[in-house]
């Protein structure tokens, strides 16, 4: 009886937590299954126009250079950044938590700085320095610029995921014969992987989302990643506007974020919580 009376505290205990929660995930989930809806249902000027199908998606996958090529754009400007990102930030990271040198204090605040900056005012001086560079209309360039902005983030991530690691650890690495380098990748990359794919979480995500930089830095149509396809093809004759082909590109670039966080929830939250502990 103590066993089901407890029981039975506890799940009216949580009751409010789970009530709280599914009403939040109804607020979050309406609007993307509204527009998954909407891209299948006829709407008067669309490539639907009675009925239910795919008629919006058809006119997305035949658009201009096609879907397949502005998937492949988006795809390969998202991998150029995270591998940046994640490369960048572990080693500024790894620097800032284990070692000691003078500035290192104010080349840390400097690099977060850069997130008081405004991100449109940082790309048209960024768009002559890649023309002097010869990387303007390049995916490479896209992805330099939006791992730049991703780095400041990424560093302070990689700095506490770091500090939350033991350093007696690193310590017995060292004292068993591995270098600097092997106790990093022997002994702490493997403790820092959280910390590790939130920052690679963050920056795919910024990535395959980010309209403003691709708008401005490629002017080459066959090379635009699949956002800014998306708002061109929204355009037709006379200003008129093909939401039925917008709504079936939003879902298009929705999918791949959700699998992907879906995939790698549990290490983001457990990347957040390690920096907490420290904190």
């Amino acid at each position: 009886m103590k066993g089901d009376h407890a029981v039975r505290t506890r799940a009216l205990r949580q009751t409010p937590y789970y009530v709280v929660a599914s009403g939040l995930a109804v607020i979050f989930l309406f609007p993307l299954l509204w527009n998954t809806w909407a891209s299948v249902s006829a709407q008067p000027g669309t490539a639907q126009e009675s009925g239910y199908g795919f008629g919006n998606y058809r006119t997305l996958l035949d658009y201009d250079a096609g879907l397949w090529r502005y998937l492949l754009n988006s795809t390969v400007v998202s991998a150029l950044t995270v591998a940046l990102t994640v490369g960048v930030s572990l080693l500024g990271g790894y620097a800032f938590a284990r070692f000691s040198f003078p500035g290192k204090n104010l080349l840390f605040l400097l690099t977060l700085a850069i997130l008081m900056v405004p991100y449109a005012t940082l790309l048209i001086p960024l768009y002559v320095l890649l023309g002097r560079l010869h990387l303007q209309n390049s995916l490479l360039g896209l992805s330099l610029v939006l791992a730049m902005f991703q780095l400041p983030f990424a560093t302070f991530m990689m700095r506490i995921s770091f500090e939350a690691v033991p350093r007696e650890l690193e310590e017995s690495a060292l004292v068993d014969g591995c270098g600097t380098a092997g106790a990093l990748r022997r002994v702490l990359l493997p403790a820092v992987r959280p910390g590790l794919i939130t920052v690679g979480l963050f920056a795919f995500l910024a990535a395959w989302n980010d309209f403003i930089a691709p708008l401005i830095l490629i002017s080459d149509s066959e090379k635009a990643p699949l956002p800014l396809a998306v708002a061109n093809l929204r355009q037709q004759s006379m200003g008129s506007v093909d939401y039925g082909a917008t709504e079936a590109g939003v879902v298009v670039l929705a999918v791949p974020c959700l699998l992907v966080f879906l995939l790698l929830q549990r290490h983001y939250v457990r990347g957040f919580m390690s920096g907490a502990l420290k904190g």
